[in-house]
């Protein structure tokens, strides 16, 4: 991580989108081979199978825009992108979608990113109790989100179905 943080922006983009490239490419590509292989196998006929055709046609259609987002999380990426290849994306869909991808995630890892991690180990290493205390005031935060979203929303619904009393079944009737 220091050795990124230590590079000119430019460079730390150009090494982390090489990176994002070769993993998001060779996931693919074990997809690709991991569904290659089944069909000599008993599985074969599964991987024919018209549910099957109907994923790949999915993936062929809407599999780039989920490529290019899953850039965008923490722990689809590699589903997503295993994914497509299992269900054999043609390469002129998956290639633009993966530049692209890779090009937003190392602008933001190369920007905020590394700033976030290395702030985050600087706490952990000054102070192990500050940064128990600034994950249990994160979490906090996040469930009072959460939970007021929640609300929000069982307002709404309330406010849709007349002011009728809501209850976790349903609307209750009067």
């Amino acid at each position: 991580m220091d050795f990124f943080l230590g590079l000119p922006l430019g460079w730390a983009i150009a090494a982390l989108f090489g990176g994002a490239m070769i993993r998001s490419n060779a996931t693919y590509w074990l997809g690709r081979g991991v569904a290659a292989g089944c069909r000599h196998t008993r599985l074969g006929k599964h991987v024919d199978a018209p549910l099957m055709r109907r994923a790949e046609a999915m993936m062929a259609r809407f599999g780039p825009f989920a490529v290019t987002l899953c850039f965008l999380t923490v722990g689809l990426q590699t589903a997503v992108i295993g994914s497509s290849g299992i269900a054999r994306m043609p390469l002129r869909r998956f290639l633009p979608a993966v530049i692209a991808g890779s090009l937003i995630w190392a602008v933001v890892y190369a920007t905020v990113g590394l700033a976030a991690i290395a702030a985050w180990f600087a706490l952990i290493l000054a102070s192990p109790w500050a940064a128990a205390g600034a994950a249990v005031a994160i979490a906090a935060v996040v469930l009072l989100l959460v939970k007021r979203k929640r609300r929000a929303r069982r307002n709404q619904t309330a406010a849709d179905d007349g002011g009728a009393p809501v209850w976790a079944g349903g609307p209750v009737e009067r």
